[in-house]
């Protein structure tokens, strides 16, 4: 199966954007192929063609966006091969521009009715992804990534509880400011 195939993109772009709406209101366990396939217009078998469950469909959803996150976080970095936060520009920050194009989705994992399991995997890549890139700076405390992934988080939640209406420069700015703050102490 070609997955460049101008049908399959549809095909996919329109189940992916039918779980977003449906988890807007419902459980993930509680969505069922048929009701997802009547939200994107798509047949059950065409959906099995591609997936097995639901879960596989958001685990596809889920591994794309935090791809996208990866990428994103490491855009400041790829020119450079000391990480210092103090000399971070801004403007070069792009994990914000990241979750708003993914606003969907954080809007979901940032919903109080949402499962926690969402946020945890977010939480747990942000961390990964910290950890990672100090380690090659000599690492740093365990503490410390769990607090600056917490504080990403923090950015971000605060953010959507806003309805994301500030612009991702403002809010690189932000993480900018406390990155560089957590380096003075």
């Amino acid at each position: 199966m070609n997955e460049n195939d101008l049908r399959i993109v549809k095909t996919k772009k329109a189940l992916h954007h039918a779980l977003l709406t449906l988890l807007k209101t419902k459980p993930l366990e509680t969505i069922s192929v048929s009701t997802l396939c009547r939200e994107a217009s798509v047949n059950r078998g065409t959906f099995y063609l591609h997936y097995t469950d639901v879960a596989a469909l958001f685990d596809e959803h889920l591994q794309h966006l935090l791809k996208d996150l990866e990428d994103s976080y490491y855009e400041p970095y790829r020119h450079v091969t000391v990480i210092n936060h103090k000399l971070l520009d801004p403007s070069t920050i792009r994990l914000f521009h990241h979750v708003k194009k993914y606003q969907a989705f954080y809007e979901i994992v940032f919903d109080k009715k949402s499962s926690l399991s969402y946020y945890y995997s977010l939480f747990e890549k942000i961390k990964g992804l910290i950890l990672e890139s100090t380690s090659a700076n000599g690492g740093l405390d365990l503490f410390v990534i769990s607090y600056t992934a917490n504080a990403i988080m923090g950015l971000i939640i605060q953010w959507s509880e806003e309805g994301f209406e500030h612009s991702p420069e403002y809010m690189n700015e932000k993480l900018s400011y406390i990155l560089k703050t957590l380096d003075q102490g």
